[in-house]
């Protein structure tokens, strides 16, 4: 909660945990979201095929379309705004100050998936996100050794997810907070690390002739670099590359 500046945090068993109870949360019978092209596979699966049984329905965005935003707004009544920055595998990051400005002109709930930035990197509620969620079993914990998941932001909203949490389950246990609590006590340092680690491999690939691309948001040839220097301090330890 700190390391965001949130107002309220509530832990669960794993990041899926804590995305799929928000959405039902948050997003009511008969409502609408937007999400982004590049999006895990698990959650894209709860978006577009069980979110559906309760007559609920997705707009698709490329993560850089502005306009088809604004056209899903004025188009849709939509409950929730929902997108990784960066996304997973292709690394785009979305303008979550932009996205955010024009979501609050029609009380839309921002809520951005920061796993692969880590707050270290990336503070998406003071660009103004009301919601940050973050798989706690990659960076956050960072020792491959526990699962778990935390969604932070405002308190009314974070309050509506822990009544939903309740009812579900997905309680994470005492000895997985604690393995939590001891991987985050490194988190700055592993991430700074990774940051440089993962530049200077990026870099390295981007020069190899066998390599035809490399996704990593820390290059200029990144199709979203720009969007990145203005929000992040560092560009995290994931290189995708083809």
């Amino acid at each position: 909660m700190a390391l965001e500046g949130a107002e309220d945090c509530l832990l669960s068993s794993s990041g899926m945990c804590s995305a799929t109870t928000m959405l039902l949360a948050l997003v009511p019978q008969g409502g609408h979201i937007v999400t982004t092209t590049d999006c895990y596979r698990r959650t894209r699966q709860f978006i577009q095929t069980v979110l559906p049984k309760m007559n609920i329905s997705c707009t698709v965005i490329d993560p850089s379309d502005i306009k088809g935003l604004q056209r899903a707004l004025e188009q849709n009544k939509v409950s929730l705004f929902f997108s990784e920055s960066p996304t997973n595998p292709y690394l785009r990051c979305v303008d979550i100050r932009k996205i955010s400005e024009l979501c609050a002109a029609t009380d839309t709930i921002v809520c951005i998936d920061s796993t692969f930035a880590t707050p270290v990197n990336s503070l998406a509620l003071g660009l103004g996100a009301d919601l940050v969620i973050h798989s706690a079993t990659k960076y956050l914990a960072g020792h491959n050794d526990v699962l778990a998941g935390a969604i932070c932001g405002r308190a009314d909203l974070v309050e509506a997810v822990r009544s939903m949490h309740n009812v579900l389950g997905g309680v994470i246990d005492a000895h997985a907070s604690y393995l939590l609590l001891r991987g985050m006590k490194t988190l700055g340092l592993r991430v700074e690390h990774q940051n440089r680690s993962a530049m200077e491999i990026a870099q390295r690939l981007e020069a190899h002739p066998k390599i035809s691309r490399v996704h990593y948001p820390g290059l200029p040839s990144h199709p979203d670099h720009n969007i990145a220097v203005q929000q992040m301090s560092g560009f995290g330890g994931v290189i995708s590359f083809e």
